[in-house]
C-alpha cells in the first residue's frame, strides 16, 4: 500500500490525518470545502482535489488512482442536523454509497470513520461503556445518518466482499477544529475577552481523545485491522473518559484565566458517551499517548498562536449561538 485517498481531508480530523499519513504514504485529499472545510488545513505536499463525494465519476477516478480510501467526509454538527437534515443524508449516506460503489468496482481497501453517537447515550453515573456489539440507538439526524452509513459498509462487506473496516471514535479535540465545536468555542471565547459558555448544567460526560491519538489508531486499523471488523477508539483513561462538560470548561478557565456562564442547553443533549477500546488495544497494540490535560494545554496554545485561522468565522458562529440563547 503506497497511496491513500482521504475524503474530508480539509476538515478537522481528516486534515490532521492527512498530515500524519503523508509521512508514510502519498496522499490525495478530496473535500467539498463546505463551511467546515478549509483549504489552508491541507498540508504541503498533499494533492488536493475540490469536489463532492456524491459525484460518482470523480470518486471513481480518485479511488482508482489510490490503494486505499479513508472516509472522513461527513456533516457532523448535531445542532446543524436539527435545522437541516438533508445535507446530512446527502453527505453521510449518499456519499458513503458512492464510495462503496467505487471501492467495489476497483477492488480497493476502505476504512470508514464513524462516531460513538450511533450508540445513543448512557445514563449519568454509570460505569458501562459502548462496545463494538452495543446495539445502535441514534438520537439525532446526524447520528442516524452515520449509523446508516455504517450499516451500508457492513452490507457491502457481506454482500460484495469488499475489503473494509469501520472505527467508531469518541469526542475529538485538537488543532484545526472549527470554532462551533465545544472545546474550541470556549478557548476562542476567552481569547476574545468573552466568557466560556456552558450548556445547561454541564453534567454531560464525554470520552475526550486527542485527534492525533485517534488518527494513530486509524493508521493501525488500516495497516493491521481485519477485514469486516469494527474497532472502538477512545481515550480509556479514568482521568479523561468520565469528565463532565463543566469540568472541561473549568480546566480551560484555570489554564487561561477566564470565566464561564451558563446558557441554554442543547436540544436533545446526549448525557454520557464512554467507549470500551479493549479490542483495538488487544488486537492491534494501540494505545493513546496524550493525557487530557496535556492535550488540552497544547490545543489552547495552538488557538492562541493561530488567531488568523479562526478569527474570520468566529463572529458568524457566535451570532448563530446567540439566536438560540447559547
Amino acid at each position: 500500500m503506497e497511496s491513500l485517498l482521504v475524503t474530508g481531508g480539509a476538515g478537522f480530523i481528516g486534515s490532521n490525518f492527512a498530515r500524519m499519513a503523508s509521512e508514510r504514504y502519498r496522499v490525495i485529499v478530496v473535500d467539498k470545502l463546505t463551511y467546515a472545510g478549509n483549504r489552508a488545513n491541507v498540508p504541503e505536499g498533499v494533492e488536493f482535489v475540490e469536489g463532492d463525494i456524491c459525484e460518482q465519476s470523480l470518486i471513481d477516478d480518485l479511488v482508482n488512482r489510490t490503494d486505499a480510501t479513508i472516509h472522513f467526509a461527513a456533516e457532523s454538527h448535531n445542532d446543524n442536523s436539527l435545522r437541516d437534515p438533508s445535507a446530512f443524508v446527502q453527505s453521510n449516506v449518499v456519499g458513503t454509497f458512492t464510495l462503496l460503489e467505487a471501492v467495489r468496482k476497483f477492488e480497493k481497501r476502505l476504512h470508514h470513520i464513524s462516531t460513538d453517537e450511533v450508540f445513543g447515550d448512557l445514563e449519568l453515573g454509570g460505569t458501562d461503556a459502548f462496545t463494538e456489539t452495543t446495539p445502535y440507538n441514534p438520537s439525532s439526524p446526524y447520528s442516524a445518518t452515520k449509523a446508516g452509513s455504517d450499516h451500508l459498509v457492513r452490507a457491502w462487506v457481506r454482500s460484495f466482499g469488499i475489503n473494509a473496516t469501520i472505527s467508531n471514535c469518541s469526542n475529538n479535540y485538537g488543532p484545526y477544529q472549527h470554532v462551533e465545536k465545544f472545546i474550541p468555542r470556549q478557548i476562542t471565547n476567552i481569547l476574545t475577552g468573552e466568557p466560556a459558555k456552558l450548556y445547561g448544567t454541564g453534567a454531560q460526560v464525554r470520552d475526550w481523545i486527542h485527534v492525533d491519538d485517534h488518527n494513530d489508531a486509524v493508521l493501525a486499523i488500516l495497516e493491521r485491522g481485519r477485514t469486516g471488523e469494527t474497532y472502538n477508539i477512545g481515550a480509556g483513561d479514568a482521568r479523561s473518559a468520565h469528565i463532565t462538560n463543566k469540568q472541561v470548561i473549568e480546566k480551560i478557565c484555570d489554564i487561561m484565566g477566564g470565566d464561564y456562564v451558563h446558557v441554554n442547553d442543547r436540544p436533545g443533549h446526549d448525557q454520557r458517551y464512554t467507549m470500551d477500546a479493549t479490542k483495538i488495544r488487544r488486537e492491534l497494540g494501540w494505545a493513546p499517548t496524550r493525557d487530557f490535560e496535556t492535550g488540552l494545554s497544547e490545543t489552547i496554545a495552538w488557538y492562541r498562536d493561530n488567531r488568523e485561522w479562526w478569527r474570520g468565522g468566529k463572529g458568524v458562529v457566535e451570532k448563530q449561538y446567540a439566536e438560540r440563547g447559547q
